[in-house]
């Protein structure tokens, strides 16, 4: 098919616009009904979504294809994506569906699916659904009418989340005398994150917790980090926790008002699992965009670290592939597979105050362990997305760069699976000459493929 439907992280658009719009949504509904319904029992399907104005929309559009392709479907209303995966493994489904655009504006909107296990679907089952989408000669395989899908809301979910989140934390501590700042950025897990951390015992001061159905995202959670940090400054917080508008990525702030990301939360993590003994390999798996600072930390704490393509889904199969426990992104992804199958930024955050309460000390002392190389990264609007490699212009420039670090820095141009971006990132140990070479590059790739 000339037209591409899923990115990176499934599908994802501005709303009202190909493709995200309802008529796509509903034979993507039935394209998933078809796939992943049982020929021998009634099927079922968990449908999740953030608190955009859109999500309306979708869930509608999405519950009649998979009611019509002859699953039940049972809606949850808001809940994080990482929610929507233990849910589905929970409640035995067939299938989990999310309608998020994660960190995006509330103008956007997409739409991502779980396997039965929890796990996001591979690309060979994207593609097997996007050719039924796109084909408008696909003859679909109608269920006769006593074969229809049922509908039902399940009320009691946010509570099943909460359980399965403090199942993570151990049952001999509690937060009693934490003061936590926390971001939910007007999205999902609005409800969720506060509760789940005042039943273990902290003092919550909430932002970000009132969404109208626009506010997702905006001046909020973990893309504007500052937000939490004032508050915790304000508040003289132990920790500040900035969620996305999916909450399956987490930013943290320290009682200073310092903004950790996620390579520096990975190094804390994977330093204390591996002082108990629970990293299997010594292993963390991260992507091409963590720092060389976490590389060189894991070396020298007898660990190693595995880098994989950009999305957590390609984080998660590796540390399958390679039986790790710990993995994640510096964007805040991280993946604890002891618990999860996806990124859960609340899960996360748990696991960090478990350390803070365990070894009683401030969060700054613990995470100040990690010096970050200095890095840039700009991202250049462009028209087109042709391989780099393939560009001379763009190939010899990156090999300049790299010649110009002297083999002490590292220079990365990838393009956005949702947006038309090129992201250029330029990392060594001076940080002025890391700046200029990223601009420079950044202008050349604006003047190539803008």
């Amino acid at each position: 098919m000339s037209k591409r439907l899923f990115g990176t992280d499934g599908l994802r658009g501005r709303v009202n616009i190909w493709p995200m719009t309802a008529d796509v949504a509903l034979r993507l509904g039935l394209a998933a009904g078809m796939c992943y319904r049982s020929a021998k029992r009634r099927s079922r399907v968990v449908i999740g979504k953030d608190t955009r104005l859109s999500g309306y929309v979708f869930e509608n559009a999405l519950a009649a294809g998979l009611l019509a392709a002859g699953m039940d479907v049972f809606l949850v209303g808001p809940l994080p994506t990482p929610a929507i995966s233990f849910l589905t493994r929970n409640m035995r489904a067939d299938l989990g569906v999310v309608i998020s655009a994660s960190h995006n504006p509330f103008h956007d909107n997409g739409i991502k699916f779980f396997d039965a296990e929890g796990f996001k679907i591979p690309d060979e089952a994207e593609n097997r659904m996007a050719d039924m989408v796109l084909d408008p000669e696909h003859a679909w395989k109608y269920p006769d009418a006593a074969h229809t899908g049922r509908a039902y809301k399940i009320k009691d979910a946010p509570g099943r989340y909460i359980v399965y989140l403090k199942n993570s934390f151990p049952a001999h501590l509690s937060l009693d005398g934490l003061r936590v700042v926390i971001d939910c950025a007007n999205g999902a897990n609005y409800k969720v994150a506060p509760l789940a951390l005042e039943e273990l015992g902290a003092e919550v001061v909430r932002i970000g917790t009132e969404p109208n159905g626009l506010n997702i995202n905006y001046r909020c959670g973990s893309l504007y980090p500052e937000a939490v940090a004032s508050k915790v400054l304000e508040t003289r917080a132990d920790v500040g926790l900035a969620l996305d508008g999916d909450a399956d990525r987490l930013i943290v702030v320290d009682e200073k008002g310092t903004v950790l990301d996620g390579d520096q939360i990975m190094a804390l993590c994977a330093q204390d699992l591996m002082r108990k003994g629970k990293l299997p390999g010594n292993l963390l798996v991260a992507t091409v965009m963590s720092n060389m600072a976490l590389e060189v930390f894991m070396r020298e704490q007898g660990g190693k670290l595995l880098r994989t393509q950009v999305g957590d889904r390609y984080v998660m199969e590796a540390m399958r592939q390679h039986g790790a426990l710990l993995g994640g992104e510096q964007s805040g992804h991280l993946i604890f597979r002891e618990y999860s199958t996806t990124g859960d930024g609340l899960l996360a955050a748990l696991q960090i105050l478990q350390i803070m309460r365990q070894r009683e000390r401030p969060l700054s002392e613990l995470a100040g362990q990690l010096a970050l190389y200095p890095q840039e990264l700009v991202n250049v609007h462009v028209d087109r997305k042709p391989p780099i490699e393939e560009t001379p212009e763009l190939a010899k420039a990156v090999a300049d760069v790299e010649e110009r670090l002297g083999g002490r820095g590292r220079v990365l141009l990838r393009y956005s699976g949702t947006e038309p971006l090129c992201r250029v990132m330029v990392e060594g140990e001076d940080e002025d000459v890391v700046r200029k070479l990223a601009h420079e590059l950044a202008a050349l790739v604006e003047s190539v493929l803008g």
